[in-house]
């Protein structure tokens, strides 16, 4: 290995270190003074109750774990928006859980809260997987309720959603572990089966206080609304459960009578592991997010056997497309290629940038597995489409477009991996968020943003300029830099993977390492819900 290999990993293996250290300190939730009280009460944290629910030593993918990370702070932060959710296995069947982490600020909603609930619900919807409620909140945040209440993304979202799965016949069970409050009242009873636990359990559209104050009833929050009540009385719970414990044996049980889905019918053979070593990764990754690298050494140690059938390997370079396998499972891989290609004509091609032939080349494989119901998986270390007279010539907004339209109207299911950079309309083309991929998920080495740092920092800078200029005011050289600096590292911090995945703009952060799991997970879901519509590419410019 040469020093440069050597030198690229240390820093990839040191970026995925501190993912690892970010998400420890994220898994403590609101602290050890906070789980003791909860503790106190006979109750499991939210983490032990997914643990115990979960089956022994299956794969767990976890949603959202950095949501509104760094975010909240006038308040003490929001550890991973305080609410736990990921696809998991119970009784053998793929599932999302979704837990309220009652260590954090009592599991109150914050904006951040609803985003994460309405993205874990809108993955079960894409992918009809049972959704596991494990309910623990004090409802919602008021110093925020501007930002969660009224909005068509807000709170009522979430109960809109409920009735929506229902209709549709995807399972909801919703187990009543703590706090249940105000509309967040509706969500588990609004579930297909409501369960709660004696003691801890309570559940009422006004607690004790609010109900003293509008009627001037004076009542306990037990009697209210706890587990005797609900069962006994009003008929609102299902079932009664002494302890945590028995409450998600009783969802296990209930898990393990589900019938099975219908299969998407996507090709699965026996799982390989890729024969190039996937821990070189990191020494193929450049450190220097600027430097130039083969694609296909990347795709090579994600694919089954290394095995790539590479689709138009000498035309339109600049993204590779071909077949292959990720855990057994068939995919149709579109990849920037970010090393320096010659074109047919003969011309250099830059790195990460989309081209008008490349463009055409991605479109029509996109079609194709579509015509084969193949899942796609992009890999995006894009920098935008080509710029400049030629490209404007020959018709590069057409192709972008082509594109961008046949990505958008795709119908078989489609996974993104932000490995390096994501700019512009190239993270459009490349399937990001707004294209909706199944899942979406960043390696620590991602930048996300309209345009690069040092591009961004001089067209703000020269807005920033003519401001001051406009007021009299006199730039030297040093106040230039001063000022350059500054805007740059203000932008730069808001490209990073953890500002991305604080707002839910990825589903997460992952190692390198983890990106089989992710996509294997994700088309085990996917193929749990067949594809209904043709695909119809709508008008191409030509």
């Amino acid at each position: 290995m040469n020093l440069e290999f050597n030198k690229n990993e240390d820093a990839n293996k040191q970026l995925s270190y501190e993912v690892k250290n970010r998400l420890k300190k994220i898994y403590a939730g609101g602290g050890e003074k906070a789980a003791a009280k909860q503790k106190e009460k006979g109750k499991m944290l939210a983490r032990e109750r997914i643990s115990y629910l979960i089956d022994k030593e299956s794969r767990w993918l976890e949603i959202g774990a950095f949501a509104a990370e760094d975010m909240y702070k006038e308040v003490g932060g929001c550890p991973s928006a305080g609410v736990i959710c990921g696809i998991g296995y119970v009784s053998g069947r793929q599932c999302m859980i979704i837990a309220n982490d009652a260590t954090v600020k009592a599991g109150a909603w914050f904006p951040m809260t609803a985003k994460k609930n309405l993205r874990a619900q809108e993955i079960a919807m894409e992918n009809r997987l049972p959704v596991i409620y494990l309910v623990d909140s004090a409802g919602v945040f008021l110093p925020y309720q501007d930002e969660i209440f009224p909005d068509k993304e807000h709170f009522g979202r979430i109960f809109r959603n409920n009735a929506i799965m229902s209709s549709k016949g995807i399972v909801q069970i919703s187990a009543i572990m703590g706090s249940c409050v105000a509309g967040g009242a509706y969500l588990p009873i609004m579930s297909d089966e409501a369960m709660i636990v004696e003691g801890t359990g309570s559940v009422f559209l006004a607690g004790s206080y609010l109900v003293k104050s509008a009627i001037g009833e004076d009542i306990d929050n037990e009697t209210l609304g706890g587990a005797t009540t609900h069962c006994e009385i009003s008929g609102v719970t299902d079932y009664k459960h002494p302890n945590d414990a028995a409450c998600l044996d009783s969802i296990k049980k209930i898990m393990s009578m589900i019938g099975a889905p219908q299969n998407a019918g996507f090709d699965r053979i026996k799982p390989a592991s890729p024969k190039l070593d996937e821990q070189e990764i990191y020494g193929i990754l450049p450190s220097n997010r600027e430097n130039p690298y083969d694609m296909r050494d990347i795709i090579h140690r994600l694919l089954d056997n290394s095995e790539f059938e590479e689709y138009k390997q000498l035309y339109g370079q600049s993204i590779i497309c071909g077949l292959g396998r990720i855990d057994g499972w068939a995919v149709g891989i579109v990849a920037n290629q970010r090393k320096v290609v010659k074109s047919k004509k003969g011309e250099m091609q830059f790195g990460g940038v989309i081209y008008s032939d490349s463009a055409d080349k991605a479109s029509r494989f996109i079609m194709n597995c579509n015509q084969k119901k193949i899942p796609l998986v992009f890999l995006q270390d894009v920098t935008g489409f080509m710029v400049g007279s030629r490209s404007e010539q020959g018709g590069i907004i057409k192709d972008g477009a082509k594109m961008v339209n046949v990505v958008a109207n795709s119908v078989v299911p489609k996974f993104t991996i932000v490995i390096g950079n994501s700019y512009g309309a190239g993270n459009y083309a490349m399937c990001g968020k707004a294209y909706d991929p199944r899942l979406i998920y960043a390696w620590p080495s991602a930048k996300i943003a309209v345009m690069g740092g040092s591009q961004a920092g001089k067209v703000l800078l020269q807005i920033q300029e003519a401001s001051l200029k406009a007021k009299g005011e006199v730039i030297t050289k040093e106040k230039e830099d001063e000022l350059l600096k500054e805007i740059t590292d203000r932008y730069n911090s808001q490209t990073t993977p953890y500002y991305a995945a604080s707002r839910l703009w990825v589903d997460g952060i992952i190692d390198p390492l983890e990106t089989r799991k992710v996509i294997s997970m994700g088309i085990e879901a996917a193929n749990q819900s067949p594809i209904e519509n043709s695909f119809n590419p709508g008008i191409l410019q030509t």
